[in-house]
């Protein structure tokens, strides 16, 4: 992914072309007196990120039998 860094007065000049290029994939950096205040980015992939989060989930499962007895006998409060 390609960066591009702007002034606020640029941003506003040029908003039309400035998120055209996010559209193709572009981050711009938006800069106030030289200094970086705001990211501007194309959004993420909602379905990669889930899939992501699944398999990271996938890892923390408990697989086994959940219906039969346990071992160790236990009592309610």
């Amino acid at each position: 992914m390609t960066t591009k860094t702007i002034s606020v007065s640029d941003l506003r000049a040029n908003l039309t072309s400035i998120l055209e290029l996010v559209k193709k994939g572009k981050t711009v950096i938006v800069t106030y007196h030289g200094k970086p205040i705001a990211n501007i980015m194309p959004p993420s992939d909602r379905r990669a990120v889930a899939i992501a989060q699944l398999k990271a989930l996938r890892k923390t499962a408990i697989i086994g039998d959940i219906l039969s007895p346990l071992d160790e006998p236990w009592e309610a409060s």
